[in-house]
């Protein structure tokens, strides 16, 4: 890899655009370097990854109302949609716009974290919409998706968002429009084109996952996939974009980051260099905010150490963990909200505090029960998540940064405090499904958290073909590509009853 330093420059400087690092990151795109097996095998798995917590989202409100507004923009040849007929062809980034919020809304899909925060998974949808659309093969989407989250994951390493309240959307438009230039052997300057149109139109504020959070929270990544196939159709056409958009007097960092005097390092593989930072994420047993995963199975096994399992001689929990854990997701984001037995999904989700109380009481976590009205409005669930809190400790926020991803750590250290006065004090570093957990994610774990969520969405059969079809994916032609989608009967899809009309609403359109 080879760090490049990239900051702002003043009109009157020369910047050569060979020294841009859209054009860089252009480059690591075109290059024609093969694929790994191991990252080939690793695409694999998240593809069922994706396609797990889509069938267990498939019925829920903001997918049924991404999927209904896909449904309304029909096209040929187009992309399959989740849930839809496999016959059913939408305009690509309309598809990967309902697909990509499937993916989305549980929260339950990989991660990276290293100085901003990711879930390059949402790569997947644009990149698969365009592949099927244009009749891509299947060794065609490998190398267009290890592109996607190559560059997602460099950025990621390289610039920090969080702190200027910029959503990590930012780094994974540019990518997703990079991988799509890799899948189809655009030429480096329309890539580069389209990296720049893509972050120029995908930059937002943070809010989307503060406060009373809402299913934009889900949306926005399904956006940012949008907005790079349109990035990639225009630069295509010949139409140009903000330059340099990252370097430029007012562009991204002078302006939304640290500023004209700030620089930052962002690694990129040098020219025939594997693309292998896939193999650096990871994704989630739980279907809550990653830096909860840890702290879920510490709780299950603290659990064990509180007499009879009675959960009412808990006196206080105090969590001791990293600056993100503390203040995205703990006390230190002074969201009461994230004490409301009244929030949404996506607000709980965000609320360590909530988080560990449920997993504490319940030793286990369900990605649909343990956030029910039911289960957060309990009282006795309410006392016990009003006795957590959370504190930045130094050493985990160190871990959390450590350069190593061997080394690096998204855990904490939980103190509980009994009534009687026992301290039970123990830690843990990363989840138990991490890379470097106790059980990690292999093929297998992949395969069963599929067969788990879809248990009851979609028919053995359709599961089976699924599955078949994914893990043969580099062999696919384009016309099986189509294949890595999933039916599911119209009993199962929410749609029935639903009252709201929109603009795109296609039974208006229908019956018009």
């Amino acid at each position: 890899m080879k760090q490049h330093t990239v900051r702002t420059y003043a009109s009157a400087e020369t910047l050569d655009r060979e020294d841009e690092l859209a054009w860089k990151m252009a480059g690591v795109a075109i290059d024609p370097v093969a694929v790994d097996p191991q990252v080939e095998d690793m695409i694999i798995n998240r593809i069922i990854d994706n396609a797990a917590v889509a069938a267990a989202s498939v019925a829920r409100r903001p997918v049924i109302s991404a999927r209904l507004q896909a449904l309304a923009h029909p096209y040929s040849p187009g992309a399959t949609v989740f849930g839809a007929p496999a016959d059913t062809r939408i305009s690509p980034e309309w598809a990967a716009w309902a697909n990509g919020v499937a993916v989305r809304e549980l929260d339950y899909h990989d991660t990276f974290l290293a100085a901003d925060y990711s879930h390059p998974g949402d790569n997947i949808p644009p990149i698969l919409a365009v592949a099927q659309h244009l009749g891509r093969s299947g060794a065609e989407l490998v190398r267009g998706l290890a592109t996607g989250y190559e560059l997602q994951v460099d950025l990621v390493r390289g610039i920090c968002l969080h702190e200027h309240k910029i959503d990590h959307i930012a780094h994974l438009a540019p990518a997703a429009a990079a991988g799509i230039g890799t899948l189809l052997g655009l030429d480096q300057q329309t890539t580069y084109q389209a990296i720049q149109q893509a972050l120029h139109t995908s930059t937002a504020t943070r809010q989307s996952r503060k406060g009373q959070i809402s299913s934009w929270k889900a949306y926005a990544p399904a956006f940012g996939g949008k907005m790079a196939i349109e990035a990639v159709d225009r630069a295509m056409r010949g139409e140009g974009a903000p330059s340099p958009i990252y370097e430029g007097e007012d562009g991204f960092i002078a302006w939304l980051l640290s500023g004209k005097g700030a620089s930052y390092t962002v690694p990129l593989p040098e020219a025939g260099e594997a693309k292998r930072a896939i193999l650096d994420t990871y994704t989630k047993e739980h279907s809550a905010e990653y830096q909860s995963q840890a702290l879920i199975d510490l709780a299950r096994k603290m659990r064990q150490s509180i007499p009879g399992q009675d959960i009412t001689k808990v006196e206080s929990i105090v969590i001791h963990t990293s600056h993100h854990t503390h203040y995205v997701i703990g006390t230190g984001a002074n969201d009461p909200q994230k004490m409301d037995p009244h929030a949404s999904r996506e607000t709980l989700d965000h609320s360590i505090m909530y988080i560990f109380a449920v997993a504490l009481e319940d030793g286990s976590w369900h990605h649909e029960h343990s956030y029910s009205p039911e289960r957060a409005q309990r009282p006795d669930t309410v006392a016990l998540w009003h006795k957590v809190s959370t504190v930045e400790d130094d050493a985990w926020t160190a871990r959390y940064h450590d350069p190593s991803p061997e080394a690096r750590a998204f855990g904490g250290r939980v103190v509980i405090t009994l009534t009687d006065g026992t301290v039970i004090d123990d830690e843990l570093a990363v989840a138990d499904a991490h890379p470097a957990g106790a059980r990690p994610f292999a093929r297998e774990q992949y395969v069963a958290k599929f067969r788990m969520l879809a248990d009851g969405v979609l028919e053995q059969d359709e599961q089976d073909r699924f599955l078949e079809t994914a893990q043969r994916v580099s062999e696919l032609t384009g016309e099986e590509l189509n294949g890595l989608t999933f039916t599911v009967s119209p009993d199962k899809l929410g749609e029935e009853g639903r009252s709201a009309r929109g603009i795109f609403d296609h039974r208006a359109l229908v019956n018009a």
